[in-house]
């Protein structure tokens, strides 16, 4: 028959009680409580309080805890007994039973949904909307190929599956790259969470490949500030101002089109002239920056009594644009991929450059022209870009174009 005992192992107070489980010579199992008690209110032969400290109202409390736990550990004994493995493990989990671990979905697109609730405080809603977008390509994936991901698939040839049927649909193969590490961190998320992955994942490369990087060169920007008003309406001249900004500012769309007056401020310089600079925050990293207003800005400025040109929608802006650099004339053939609405597809071909102008020219336009003019490491400051390796991918220069320009020093 079982026997349960209640002990301390310690003179020092306070000392843990301890409980032991024995069942003839096939069992004896000991734990440490959760309850501890000075060994001078302990009594070894009662294995229980003192009566003298019994007096005391929680030591009284401590006496039925104690009474409690020898009274479910017999039970839970006799239900484990022939059923369970019944060792010293079996005795600390009774004592503090394991705690179970959420359940994550194993599913992949059910897991996004997971990785957005884990995420949504700490990431941009830009970032949450691509989730979302990832999400919703993996459930037309799925659809075409009848099957449904779970993560442990994601391996080398889920990888090369996916590239290929995004390819077949329209998708550009840097986009595709892009989905595919978003894939990548989908799953290492839920690999912390304890999700199974499959062996493969860490291996899995998407790489991207180089693109035209078109920009506006200073050539072009001129003739866009030449063309006469006349030509323009109202709506194609207020964007006409803000692109030219973008291209002397550097900055992303979704932050130069913000710009007003009230962010500007007069500094002076070591020469003692004051010089503006604007203070802003990137909606992109949160990060506050100052830079300096060019001139060419300035002027554009004094059209409008000292402030920047109206708002615009990013859409309208991107609309205008191409419409601006149409009568600027600027028609050089240039490589690229458009949506062909008759073809229903994205068709890669040479195109007059103008098709081509997207509201992101003019932070491209800004880097490149004047790459070897200011420092890099100031341009980065401006564009944003944390290592030298991303800016210079970013303005298209190549290991060969670098060496060239070195040549000057040789």
């Amino acid at each position: 028959m079982a026997s349960i005992y209640l002990l301390l192992q310690s003179k020092k107070s306070p000392a843990v009680i301890y409980i032991r489980l024995r069942d003839g010579r096939t069992l004896d199992i000991k734990a440490k409580t959760n309850y501890h008690i000075d060994p001078i209110n302990w009594d070894d032969e009662e294995q229980r309080p003192t009566k003298k400290a019994l007096k005391d109202i929680d030591i009284a409390n401590l006496d039925t805890d104690l009474a409690t736990l020898k009274t479910d550990l017999l039970k839970d004994y006799n239900r484990s007994k022939g059923v369970k493995v019944v060792d010293a493990q079996w005795l600390k989990d009774f004592i503090n039973p394991p705690q179970e671990q959420e359940k994550h979905p194993d599913k992949l697109v059910d897991y996004i949904d997971t990785f957005i609730e884990f995420k949504k405080a700490d990431v941009k809603s830009s970032t949450i909307t691509k989730c979302n977008v990832i999400k919703h390509l993996l459930m037309r994936y799925q659809e075409h190929t009848k099957s449904t991901i779970f993560i442990r698939d994601v391996d080398a040839k889920f990888k090369m599956d996916f590239e290929k049927y995004c390819i077949s649909v329209g998708y550009a193969p840097n986009t595709t790259a892009r989905n595919i590490r978003f894939i990548k961190t989908f799953c290492r998320h839920a690999k912390a969470n304890g999700v199974e992955t499959h062996y493969q994942l860490d291996s899995i490369k998407a790489k991207y490949h180089k693109v035209e990087n078109i920009y506006l060169d200073e050539k072009e920007i001129e003739a866009i500030e030449k063309i006469k008003i006349s030509e323009l309406t109202d709506g194609l001249e207020n964007a006409r101002d803000w692109l030219l900004i973008s291209c002397y500012c550097g900055q992303r769309v979704s932050d130069f089109l913000r710009f007003d007056k009230s962010m500007i401020r007069y500094e002076k310089n070591k020469a003692g002239d004051l010089k503006p600079l604007i203070e802003f925050t990137q909606v992109k990293t949160d990060k506050i920056m100052t830079i300096p207003l060019h001139s060419k800005i300035i002027e554009i400025m004094k059209k409008y009594e000292g402030d920047f040109p109206r708002k615009i929608s990013d859409q309208k802006y991107n609309e205008h644009i191409k419409k601006v650099c149409e009568k600027a004339k600027i028609e050089t053939p240039t490589h690229g991929i458009l949506f062909d609405h008759k073809l229903k597809q994205k068709v890669e071909k040479d195109y007059p450059k103008w098709k081509l102008v997207s509201s992101h020219i003019g932070r491209r336009s800004f880097a490149t022209n004047n790459y070897g003019k200011i420092p890099t490491s100031f341009l980065m400051y401006i564009t944003g870009h944390t290592t030298e390796a991303m800016f210079l991918t970013y303005i298209g220069k190549s290991n060969k174009d670098i060496a060239m320009e070195l040549t000057n020093y040789f």
